[in-house]
């Protein structure tokens, strides 16, 4: 399934229905009076989150969403039945703004309630409402009003605690298969992931968290160049990110510190808030680097970066170092919980 994070659609609710003028008509009993009854009010368009989503797919095709008119009030006092609600499942982590003002309306972050989203016009008012002492065969009544109707524009930024971040080719997909079951593309080419990739990393019974790996970033990236600008917006609910860094770049490429320092200012560019997030190194590749080298590698980029905070030297492919980042993780993860 293609892997679609940003829809626009057309939400109506219904209109309510109409009160009627209407009168007791009956065999033997003269001047019955009124008995028109009022209108249904219109169904309202609601938004709940689902787990068992994961993309907007699937609404390419279906872009527009009609709750049901109420229906009229009859005779015999008989209000008009309420309109069907519409109820639009949404994958967790989804926000609904209006499509011209950008005016957040709904942002889907649990299965715990549909939310309202446009509501339903009111019923009507049939001639009954308008009897009185002095008004003992009214014959006005009133028209239900219009259901609220929106252009929306939904867009996916998916729930996960732990996101990656790094270069093409520094091993993220890597990374995320050699720590949980999920089982992105690898190959020996940059650009193999081209859409975001969720994994649940379990690191004991009743403790685990969910890592999202996006498309890798490259210089300009913050201008439109590359993939990975687009998913960057799936990185802003996480609450640690994972900087990967191959120790072992091609030849011909940036080195490691280059290619950081990249990546580091395509995200503050992107996003002030998203480059303060807490933010660890983790130098990967190191299998490829003889044992008595490895040190004065880790001291070399470390220090081009200026760097100070947590580092972690693994080898994804070959499971080196990941058990103790992921019980780092975790450590981090539950004494932060409020980040």
């Amino acid at each position: 399934m293609k892997f679609i994070d940003e829809a626009n659609i057309f939400v109506k609710a219904g209109d309510g229905g109409n009160g009627i003028v209407s009168f007791r008509r009956e065999k033997y009993i003269p001047m019955g009076g009124p008995d028109g009854g009022d209108g249904g009010d219109g169904g309202s368009v609601y938004v709940v989150g689902s787990k068992d989503l994961n993309t907007l797919s699937d609404f390419r095709h279906t872009r527009r969403f009609v709750a049901e008119r109420g229906a009229n009030g009859q005779g015999k006092n008989k209000t008009g039945a309420k309109g069907e609600d519409v109820v639009i499942e949404l994958p967790l982590g989804t926000i609904v703004a209006t499509l011209d003002q950008g005016e957040i309306i709904a942002d889907v972050a649990s299965e715990s309630e549909a939310v309202l989203i446009a509501r339903g016009g009111f019923h009507g008012l049939g001639n009954t409402r308008y009897k009185s002492s002095t008004n003992r065969a009214p014959r006005q009544c009133s028209t239900g009003s219009q259901g609220e109707q929106f252009d929306l524009k939904l867009e996916l930024k998916v729930i996960a605690d732990v996101g990656l971040l790094g270069m093409p080719n520094a091993g993220k997909s890597t990374f995320i298969r050699s720590v949980s079951a999920a089982r992105p593309k690898v190959a020996d080419y940059p650009f193999t992931t081209l859409h975001p990739n969720l994994g649940v990393v379990s690191v004991a019974k009743h403790r685990s968290f969910v890592v999202a790996d996006i498309p890798g970033l490259i210089e300009g990236a913050a201008d439109g160049v590359g993939l990975g600008i687009q998913f960057l917006k799936h990185l802003q609910r996480t609450r640690l990110l994972l900087h990967i860094i191959d120790v072992m770049p091609d030849a011909g490429a940036d080195t490691a510190v280059e290619s950081a320092r990249k990546i580091l200012h395509e995200l503050q560019r992107y996003d002030e808030s998203l480059f303060r997030k807490p933010r660890w190194l983790v130098l990967n590749k190191l299998d490829l680097v003889p044992a008595e080298q490895r040190q004065a590698v880790i001291d070399e980029i470390t220090a081009g970066l200026a760097w100070s905070g947590s580092v972690h030297a693994i080898s994804a492919l070959a499971k080196q170092g990941v058990e103790q980042l992921c019980n780092d993780v975790m450590s981090f993860l539950e004494d932060h919980e409020s980040l």
